[in-house]
C-alpha cells in the first residue's frame, strides 16, 4: 500500500509544485495519474520511493515512512523513469537488470533467475549481452521496466513511458503492463494522454497545478479533460 497524506513540495521559489494530495494505492490496483505536464504528477510518484523529500505531510509504503528504510521503499516501488536512459547504470542488458538486485546483496543464483524472469516478462529472454546503447527506444523502455521488475516490486510506476514510442512499440508496452497486472503487479502510469490506458485502469487520478483534481473509477467527460490539459482516449 502506498499512502500519501497531506504531501506539500515546494519548487526552490516557493510555489507548490504538489499541494495537499492524499492518495491510497493498494496493492495490485492499476492507477492511472494523469494530468497537464507542470500538474505535479512526476514530483508525486519521485515521493513513494524517496528520490524526493516532502516539505510537509507525509509518504508511507506498507505503514513505514519512506525516509526511514529508502531500501525497502525502493523494493516495493519500483520506477521507470520518462527517459529510461536516466535509469540505466550499466553498458549491457543482463548487468543493468540485475544491478537492483544486487545490491540487496542477494545469492547468484537469486539474482540470476530474477533477471531471467523480469527480462522474460518483457520479450527480452536471452538478451542479456545485447548493449543498451545499441537498443531501439521500445526496447530500452522495456529493459528499464525489467530492471524494476528484478527488484520484484509491489507496485510498478512509469512516468510517460510511451513518449517517443512508434504505435507497435507502444502497443508491445501496453500488452507488458496489462500482462503484468493480471499477475498481481501494481501499476501507477503517470501520463498526459489517455489513449489506449483507459481499459487498463481500475482507477484515475488527475492532477491540477498539483492537486487532486479527479479521483475515480470512470474519468470526467472530454471537455473537463481538455481543460485539464490531457489527451481523452480516442483523440
Amino acid at each position: 500500500m502506498i499512502r500519501v497524506r497531506d504531501l506539500v513540495h515546494r519548487y526552490d521559489d516557493g510555489t507548490p509544485a504538489v499541494d495537499g494530495v492524499s492518495l491510497d494505492v493498494p496493492d495490485g490496483e492499476f492507477l492511472v495519474l494523469a494530468g497537464a505536464n507542470g500538474s505535479g504528477k512526476t514530483t508525486l510518484v519521485r515521493h513513494c520511493n524517496g528520490l524526493l523529500t516532502p516539505d510537509e505531510g507525509a509518504v508511507n509504503i506498507d505503514g513505514r515512512p519512506v525516509s526511514e528504510d529508502l531500501v525497502a521503499a525502493r523494493t516495493s516501488v519500483g520506477m521507470v523513469f520518462q527517459d529510461p536512459r536516466d535509469g540505466f547504470v550499466a553498458a549491457t542488458v543482463g548487468a543493468d537488470v540485475a544491478f537492483g538486485p544486487e545490491n540487496l546483496g542477494l545469492p547468484h543464483e537469486e539474482i540470476d533467475r530474477r533477471v531471467a524472469d523480469a527480462l522474460a516478462a518483457v520479450n527480452m529472454a536471452g538478451r542479456e549481452g545485447e548493449r543498451i546503447d545499441a537498443l531501439s527506444g521500445g526496447e530500452q523502455k522495456r529493459v528499464a521496466i525489467a530492471g524494476a521488475l528484478a527488484m520484484d516490486p509491489d507496485h510498478l510506476v512509469l512516468d510517460e513511458p510511451f513518449t517517443g514510442l512508434d504505435w507497435p512499440a507502444r502497443r508491445s508496452v501496453l500488452d507488458h503492463l496489462a500482462a503484468l497486472h493480471a499477475g498481481g503487479t501494481g501499476v501507477v502510469l503517470v501520463t498526459h494522454d489517455l489513449r489506449d490506458v483507459d481499459a487498463l485502469a481500475d482507477r484515475f487520478v488527475l492532477l491540477a497545478d498539483g492537486r487532486v483534481a479527479h479521483d475515480g473509477a470512470s474519468l470526467p467527460d472530454a471537455d473537463r479533460l481538455t481543460d485539464l490539459g490531457v489527451r481523452p482516449p480516442g483523440v
